[in-house]
């Protein structure tokens, strides 16, 4: 791992190598620790500068722009080679939080907003995580409580804090609080949840939070209008959207021509599978749109879901089906049952067990259609967390098997 570092306008070379445990690339509290050891100031990190590994997003050669927040007395300033000026220089779609002044503007923004709620900042924001979809900042506050900057791109994400003030007019314990919202800025401060992330959760956790989240989509599937300005992956825009991706991934993805035949013969089929789902009677409402269990948090007396960015207007299937990929069978069986059984008390002579079946193949072309998003509003050097994912779900989506056969 190396690291070019960056004071304002003026440029103090690269750091490193660095051998460190990298895991996901977004994953930089360690670079910014060898970093600041390095540059013996403060430093963050702008933005992953290129990254090269056979597991794309994990591991390999991985290159950094990072920014000192004072300027380094025992480094020398000059000027970039030509590749590297090219290589820090302004990109089309950057993040605005992967700039030196974006992520200085970031964290004043958060520094004023915890000083306006009586939550005044304690010390430096330690970073942990950045990449093209987020930036995660942890702030000590003088309340002796942390805080958590979110920083997103609101032109492909939705308003996290909208999106928490609905489920939490429900349900106040389901999700976090929100200190502060600057919507079209695409920053969220957030009071710290207690607990850890439940990669793994018990029985019981599935048990009391599936049943919970499903009441709270239920309650807010009977009020549209409070709906309306979610991002649309309602079944029907689903497959309407399907058949743009399919044009595109023609000509810019490795689908093969027998793939794209057996999608255009799903996208022809679809109609049917619609009808089929919608007569499971399950209504259209808020959908987390990423509800894997590491996106729920537990202290063992409460679990709250975090990360709303992905939120939607849809089917609750795409939900329920989410987690199926995290968990063991036995997990899975445990939490389909979970699902099944609340959506029967909230939606009477539905058959949420069929929905969760005819939905698979629907819940992977939303995260097809989810990844394009992502590749249409990133920069280039990010690309290489989602390269492929597009296609990828596709082929899931055949594998799923014929729509035709699906009950």
């Amino acid at each position: 791992m190396t690291v070019d570092l960056t004071y304002g306008d003026e440029y103090f070379g690269q750091l490193g190598p660095f051998e460190v445990d990298l895991g996901w690339w977004s994953a930089v509290d360690e670079v910014v620790a060898r970093a600041t050891e390095a540059a013996a100031v403060p430093v963050l990190v702008a933005r992953l500068v290129d990254g090269r590994s056979e597991d794309p997003g994990h591991g390999g050669r991985v290159r950094y722009h990072a920014e000192a927040l004072r300027r380094p007395a025992g480094l020398d300033a000059g000027a970039p080679d030509e590749g590297t000026a090219a290589l820090l220089g302004p990109a089309e779609r950057r993040a605005a939080w992967a700039t030196p002044a974006g992520l200085r503007a970031a964290l004043a923004w958060a520094e004023a907003e915890l000083a306006a709620v009586g939550r005044p900042q304690a010390g430096p924001a330690r970073q942990i995580r950045t990449w093209n979809l987020s930036g995660i900042f942890r702030l000590p506050t003088a309340t002796g409580v942390d805080a958590w900057l979110k920083t997103t791109t609101p032109a492909f994400n939705a308003r996290e804090g909208e999106v928490i003030e609905l489920l939490g007019g429900v349900d106040r314990g389901l999700v976090p609080s929100v200190l502060a919202a600057d919507p079209s800025g695409g920053r969220l401060l957030l009071d710290h949840v207690p607990g850890e992330d439940c990669w793994a959760p018990s029985a019981g956790t599935v048990a009391d939070l599936v049943p919970r989240f499903v009441a709270a989509q239920a309650a807010l599937s009977d009020r549209p209008a409070d709906l309306a300005g979610l991002r649309d992956r309602t079944p029907r825009a689903l497959a309407a959207q399907l058949t743009a991706l399919l044009d595109r991934l023609a000509g810019e993805s490795d689908l093969t021509p027998e793939e794209l035949d057996g999608l255009a013969g799903f996208a022809a089929d679809l109609p049917g599978l619609l009808d089929r789902l919608a007569d499971c009677g399950l209504p259209d409402t808020l959908v987390h749109g990423d509800f894997h269990p590491g996106n729920w948090r537990s202290d063992g007396a409460r679990t709250v879901v975090v990360d709303y960015a992905d939120s939607c207007l849809g089917h609750p299937a795409l939900d329920g089906l989410r987690p199926r990929a995290y968990l063991n069978p036995e997990a899975w069986q445990h939490h389909a049952r979970i699902w099944t059984e609340a959506w029967r008390r909230h939606a009477p002579g539905s058959d949420p067990g069929r929905a969760l079946h005819l939905a698979e193949p629907l819940h992977h072309l939303s995260y097809a259609l989810r990844y394009q998003e992502f590749l249409d509003h990133i920069e280039p050097s990010e690309r290489p967390y989602h390269e492929g994912d597009p296609a990828s779900e596709l082929r899931r989506v055949l594998a799923c098997g014929p729509v035709a056969r699906r009950t």
